[in-house]
């Protein structure tokens, strides 16, 4: 049987990380192989572990995604790492940075799971996803469909799952949040599947925009 493709996920958002694992762990000839959230753990485990893939953010503390994605892919890079940045495109100006830097490719947050399955499919077998010189036309074509930012309110969340969502953005585990709301924690994972069903990898950028967190 052909070996799975092992995936290494970088983003300093739990929710991201939780959503992108979820997906490609459920995939056949897709694994996780770790998970982090800076650029400098990235590129430590990616020398331990030898994933196949990064899947990158590029807004992170401490070393961001454009320079640790220089260090696992770029020119010179010994044993070069194949990488794909996700940005949320509207809040993140450096993609053609990241794609100067080595990236394979990148996607949109808001992309559909398929679309992000594809894209890691894509970069493993040595295809680019997107070439650097057809990027502008993309940036064209996404910028008039960005939404703009909700009023607050306007949320499709139930006031329970706002405040799972809020604890969430503030970086405390499912563990945490079960403890704090007094719930369990798979409870809280029915909540959190709900969230994604309603929200997509947008979920924490919603809970910026709605208040919850600053």
């Amino acid at each position: 049987m052909t070996a799975p493709v092992r995936v290494l996920v970088c983003d300093d958002q739990a929710l991201i990380r939780t959503g992108f694992t979820t997906i490609i762990d459920a995939q056949p000839g897709l694994e996780v192989a770790g998970e982090c959230g800076d650029g400098r753990t990235a590129v430590d485990l990616a020398g331990r572990l030898r994933p196949d893939v990064v899947v990158m953010d590029v807004r992170m503390p401490g070393l961001d995604g454009i320079e640790a994605t220089r260090l696992l892919a770029g020119a010179g890079v010994a044993h070069p790492v194949k990488v794909l940045v996700v940005t949320t495109f509207n809040l993140d100006e450096y993609v053609y940075e990241a794609l100067r830097a080595g990236a394979s490719g990148f996607l949109l947050k808001d992309a559909p799971p398929g679309q992000l399955l594809h894209g890691i499919r894509t970069v493993a077998s040595g295809a680019a996803l997107l070439a650097p010189e057809v990027t502008r036309r993309l940036v064209g074509r996404f910028a008039a469909r960005i939404r703009p930012a909700e009023e607050p309110g306007e949320s499709p969340l139930t006031p329970r799952g706002r405040e799972v969502l809020r604890l969430i953005a503030e970086g405390l585990s499912n563990s945490e949040i079960a403890a704090a709301l007094v719930i369990s924690p798979e409870t809280v994972k029915t909540y959190v599947s709900r969230i994604l069903a309603k929200l997509g990898l947008q979920a924490v950028v919603h809970a910026y925009r709605q208040g919850l967190v600053s």
